[in-house]
């Protein structure tokens, strides 16, 4: 099993600009806005559907899957996509729209690199439909292992339709985000792992939430700055000295990708070239 998955891993990271650094200027992606739910409170996170803003959580408008199978039609005609993801602007796995479109996706570009992100809730219930739909990679953020620490990073859940609070709530996270990440990698699907630095909060933790997905599977990690909104807006932006001895520490146990740009639900084209990097707001409302 660890010489296919690392088959496949080189395979994706050849073709894949959020998991290769090399291939970040060179080849695109298209994120489609089809999964507005989520199913728990981030006290960083403010979803919104706006044009202007350049960070996760945020898309231009929200699509049925036959749209958004139009627009990958579109844009894989304008420049070099190879990767094809559902990144929001909520959770994949809340939204039954993410399964139809990977359903459609893999009759109508069967070629493409097929990719999404979640907070890793629902992970053990769809490890197997995320495999049987063919998904290469996914992207599982993951900000504390440590109930302690996590509690006050997460207000809430939803889950199997109960809101759970505090740690009870955090306690049900992390035991499923591991649980999947491990069901996921046992069946073939390529893992990254992110985590949102939190100055004084998770920044000394980071390194211990590599070790543990490390044990499960994960292939790669990306530690990305605080954005600081909603509940999270008093807290200092980390610096890039700060970022980059996060970085170093969790190199020592896994790979980690440096280049990512945080990006839209809806962005697409080449994250490396600001020039070819774009999202559905900057194009025309009949594009979509």
């Amino acid at each position: 099993m660890e010489e296919l998955k690392g088959s496949r891993f080189a395979h994706v990271t050849k073709a894949h600009p959020c998991f290769n650094e090399k291939m970040h200027d060179k080849v695109g992606r298209a994120h489609v806005p089809i999964a507005p739910k989520c199913n728990i409170y981030c006290n960083f996170c403010t979803r919104d559907i706006n044009q202007d803003e350049i960070r996760p959580g945020v898309a231009s408008c929200v699509m049925d899957t036959d749209d958004a199978i139009e627009h990958v039609e579109n844009v894989t005609k304008e420049g070099p996509i190879a990767v094809v993801g559902v990144a929001g602007p909520g959770d994949s796995l809340a939204n039954e729209a993410t399964f139809e479109f990977f359903e459609k996706l893999g009759k109508t570009n069967p070629d493409l690199i097929k990719c999404m992100s979640t907070n890793g809730l629902l992970l053990p219930d769809y490890a197997e439909r995320i495999a049987e739909l063919g998904v290469n990679t996914v992207t599982v953020t993951v900000n504390a292992v440590d109930p302690e620490i996590a509690k006050d990073i997460y207000t809430f859940i939803n889950y199997n339709g109960k809101i759970y609070k505090g740690k009870e709530a955090v306690e049900i996270l992390i035991k499923n985000q591991l649980e999947g990440i491990e069901k996921l990698s046992n069946l073939g699907v390529i893992i990254k792992v992110n985590s949102v630095l939190i100055p004084g909060l998770n920044d000394e933790h980071i390194v211990e939430i590599a070790k543990e997905v490390k044990k499960r599977g994960a292939s790669l990690m990306n530690v990305l700055p605080l954005i600081p909104l909603n509940k999270m807006k008093d807290y200092p932006r980390p610096t890039c000295a700060e970022i980059e001895k996060v970085r170093d520490e969790v190199e020592e146990i896994l790979p980690v990708f440096r280049a990512c740009t945080q990006c839209r639900a809806d962005a697409y084209g080449i994250p490396g070239k600001k020039s070819e990097d774009k999202h559905l707001g900057m194009t025309p409302a009949s594009h979509y």
